[in-house]
């Protein structure tokens, strides 16, 4: 992280802005060095984002964080919905999204590998629970997951346009 700069209260603030207006911060990304700095924001709500509600982020969360003078380099903010890969960030994630088609790779391998995907079938004791494609539940340590995101499930969207 740069010098100067708090990460955390830059996040809080994010978080602030977006959940004021009534969004959910997914994650918050800072990318690049220099002039080539990225600020990438993602939110999300029920019903989906549209470009308005990141016009309405971005410009909100740019006049806070130049206010607060926040973030000490020229960099560039861009605002976004967390699209079909969403990443799981929460442990509350695992459970909201119970029953969606999950990839999570681990910083260590489990039986002998890092990446696992399958259904989520919930969270619990610090555990997140997959029912990998094969039959097999797994739980695998919040503590050693290094990405979660969900996949984008043809079958089940194959489904829902044929009722």
């Amino acid at each position: 992280m740069a010098i100067g700069m708090n990460w955390d209260q830059v996040r809080r603030l994010i978080e602030e802005v977006a959940e004021t207006q009534g969004y959910e911060l997914v994650d918050v990304e800072l990318k690049g060095g220099g002039r080539n700095s990225v600020l990438r924001i993602f939110i999300d709500k029920p019903e989906g984002i549209s470009h308005q509600d990141c016009g309405l982020v971005s410009e909100q969360v740019g006049t806070v964080l130049d206010v607060e003078d926040s973030i000490p380099f020229a960099y560039t903010l861009e605002v976004s919905s967390p699209g079909l890969d969403r990443k799981l960030v929460r442990e509350a994630d695992y459970t909201r999204f119970e029953g969606k088609l999950a990839r999570i790779q681990t910083r260590i391998p489990l039986n002998n590998q890092k990446v696992f995907r399958g259904r989520l079938r919930g969270f619990h004791d610090r555990k997140v629970r997959l029912d990998l494609l094969k039959g097999i539940e797994l739980e695998i340590p919040l503590d050693v997951i290094q990405d979660a995101r969900l996949e984008f499930d043809w079958n089940d969207e194959k489904s829902r346009r044929l009722k």
